[in-house]
């Protein structure tokens, strides 16, 4: 009992008047910021990676080459026999749960951004596209199954995706990578200013510690007392940054959605993301009071 009324007394160090505590602060609503956007960035890709993973590598692609002949209508018709057996075959391959070809108007769509709106694509040779659906547990050859496709329709391709989806992947995973440095040196950073600033602190304040000890105060009272105050800032300095860092990760989201193609459109932050993103002051707080309590029961032990 005495001991709790004793460290939670009226402060004897005048930390509140300390002349770092708003740079502390400001450098800690820096630190916030960068990392809300960047956390931001970690947490859209890793959402873009599940629903690449969700979209794209259950299903594959079956192109059917335009057959050249002078009769157009001919040449037609016959890489529409050619889109019909490959889709015949398809439909009897276990691990395929759907088969779709491409109508006209979607083909058109796919295409006409490539040439303009200024071209007739209806006089041109346009391969037929067939979208195939597999089931979550297929385990296909994919090599077997193209020579096999390539006999049942020789005219048919297959594009399972993976070589280009993996180069993306990668890139994404590299992206991570940097995203992730750029967060461990934001925490470093700060940890170094709170260290270097509670050391700061503590030199001013020399005269008032000794005085503290001479009258019994164990360096864990003083340290509660530092932790306690860069607590305070540090959750101050967190909510400020994340208040400037919101807007910004908005209007970065609307610069994405802005890019056609609809990769960087799977990039998107859901709740639990954006509960992670809140959750920062607290995080900030806690890293300051860590390191400000550590800080100075390690530095008393050398000073005094």
């Amino acid at each position: 009992m005495l001991k709790t009324q004793y460290i939670s007394r009226k402060q004897e160090l005048p930390l509140n008047g300390d002349s770092t505590g708003l740079f502390l602060q400001i450098i800690i609503s820096i630190a916030v910021f960068i990392f809300a956007i960047t956390l931001s960035g970690v947490l859209s890709i890793n959402t873009m990676l599940y629903n690449w993973n969700q979209s794209i590598l259950g299903s594959l692609t079956v192109q059917i080459m335009p057959v050249n002949d002078i009769n157009k209508e001919k040449a037609t018709a016959q890489t529409l026999a050619y889109q019909e057996k490959a889709i015949e075959f398809l439909q009897n391959v276990d691990g395929i749960i759907k088969v779709t070809p491409l109508n006209d108007n979607q083909l058109k769509n796919l295409i006409q951004p490539w040439l303009g709106d200024g071209v007739n694509i209806s006089n041109l040779p346009i391969p037929r596209i067939i979208d195939v659906k597999l089931a979550p547990d297929a385990d296909l050859n994919f090599v077997e199954l193209a020579q096999k496709l390539s006999i049942a329709s020789p005219q048919a391709s297959l594009d399972n995706h993976k070589l280009w989806l993996s180069k993306l992947i990668d890139f994404a995973d590299g992206l991570k990578l940097i995203a992730m440095t750029v967060l461990l040196l934001v925490i470093a950073i700060t940890s170094g200013a709170i260290f270097y600033t509670t050391r700061m602190s503590l030199g001013l304040h020399r005269n008032i510690i000794e005085i503290l000890h001479t009258m019994g105060a164990k360096d864990t009272y003083v340290a509660q007392q530092y932790g306690k105050r860069m607590a305070f800032l540090g959750f101050c300095g967190g909510i400020l940054g994340l208040l400037f860092a919101i807007p910004a990760i908005f209007f970065i989201g609307s610069l994405a959605t802005q890019i056609e193609g609809g990769i960087i459109s799977e990039a998107s932050l859901g709740f639990s993301d954006w509960g992670i993103i809140f959750s920062l002051p607290l995080f900030s707080m806690f890293i300051a009071m860590y390191t400000a309590y550590h800080t100075v029961k390690r530095t008393l032990k050398k000073m005094l």
